[in-house]
């Protein structure tokens, strides 16, 4: 056993921690509530200059069911009812716009909540929102918006098993009828991880082992040991450009999550699994040239050379998942060589203005004039890291010791 951690990224424990502290609560939290949020009608509107002039008022679903359960979240675990008021009125504002006239979750609405664009036939809309009111009810001791939650995860999933559901995925080479993608299983995974937590559901956790089965198994590339991100709609690998295509984002978040998930089971043997193919993901998506993590690549062909904020902070939450349960050695120079380049890159600090580049080219060259602010995967990767750092401290730097 190795001594207790006291540093992390050649920083004390506490002091990593204050960094944390203050870009979340010094930072994300009032840039949201100065710029980013509708107090008159609920929702979020993420279309926001780096001086927080708001560029259009569009209300996208995706970022409602996101904002709803990072402010949620932020209420269960840090306090301030300020974060529920907020959650709350973007969830009167969903439910009361949020679906067209066969009941389907909208892709957005403007900020009066009139429907701009049809129903979300990938099913992440419903998705983001079942996780958003899950966390929501736990958050107001609502057990209605539980319940909304679960159908609205299951009307989602009906939508994703679809054979005939026929779109465009935009970010993958070759997009067929009912084809089975990796960032489903992803959010299907996170969302339900936290739901059995709260509640106790037999038909949730047998679609949990599900998507378990599927992403260590069946998206699992024997020959690549990667992560493919698309298969049809019976989980074969076509021999077509999506046969060679990892999307190394979703792979480096999913597992992350699925160690959150062998916790909550207790299975080591899970555990290691996503331990190890963490690692390997983390290895061939690192830019030896420039530094960063690329989002994508074809095996056989490119990568894509963009690199994005989320991807970054993916690969922190999960290193800091298993600096805080296991003395393995690699999460911590990873989390080491991440963190310092994530602090260098992305804060737009350095540009003057408060929040973070969300992405950029290969190199994280500043562009002044973007359109978009996150309200999901940057203040997550805050909560979650410094709840672990909360914890790691209260120990004095030593493992868990959960699977001991």
């Amino acid at each position: 056993m190795r001594s207790n951690r006291s540093h992390i990224a050649g920083m004390a424990l506490a002091d990593l921690r204050e960094q944390y502290r203050r870009d979340l609560f010094d930072d994300y939290v009032p840039f949201w509530r100065t710029s980013g949020f509708d107090f008159e009608l609920g929702g979020f509107m993420c279309a926001v200059a780096d001086d927080g002039t708001q560029l259009n008022t569009e209300k996208s679903m995706w970022y409602q069911g996101r904002g709803l359960w990072t402010h949620s979240f932020l209420y269960n675990h840090f306090g301030g009812d300020e974060h529920l008021e907020m959650a709350r009125m973007t969830k009167d504002f969903v439910i009361k716009h949020g679906r067209d006239k066969d009941g389907n979750w909208v892709t957005s609405m403007d900020r009066e909540g009139r429907i701009t664009a049809d129903a979300d036939r990938m099913g992440y809309a419903a998705l983001f929102l079942a996780e958003g009111l899950q966390e929501y009810a736990k958050a107001a001791d609502d057990e209605e918006s539980m319940d909304l939650a679960i159908d609205v995860f299951w009307q989602g999933t009906k939508m994703y098993n679809d054979p005939d559901r026929d779109i465009n995925q935009g970010y993958i080479p070759v997009s067929y009828p009912g084809m089975r993608v990796g960032g489903f299983e992803m959010v299907t995974i996170v969302l339900l991880n936290s739901l059995l937590q709260k509640r106790s559901d037999p038909a949730l956790e047998a679609r949990m082992s599900n998507a378990l089965e599927n992403v260590t198994d069946r998206f699992w590339h024997p020959e690549y040991r990667l992560n493919n991100e698309a298969l049809d709609h019976n989980f074969n690998r076509r021999d077509d450009e999506n046969e060679d295509f990892v999307y190394l984002g979703h792979a480096i978040e999913t597992f992350w999550m699925i160690l959150h998930e062998a916790l909550r089971r207790q299975d080591p043997a899970l555990f290691d699994l996503a331990a190890e193919r963490l690692k390997r993901h983390i290895e061939v998506a690192w830019d030896d040239v420039y530094g960063g993590f690329f989002r994508a690549m074809e095996v056989n062909g490119a990568l894509t050379f963009d690199k994005v904020l989320w991807l970054q902070e993916e690969v922190l939450i999960g290193t800091m998942i298993l600096m805080e349960h296991t003395d393995l050695e690699w999460p911590a120079w990873w989390f080491d060589r991440t963190f310092h380049y994530v602090q260098d890159k992305f804060p737009l600090r350095q540009h003057g203005y408060p929040m973070w580049i969300m992405g950029g080219d290969r190199k994280v060259t500043y562009q002044p004039k973007t359109a978009r602010k996150g309200n999901f995967h940057h203040p997550r990767h805050l909560m979650l890291n410094l709840l672990s750092l909360d914890r790691m401290i209260e120990r004095n730097g030593a493992v868990s010791g959960i699977w001991q």
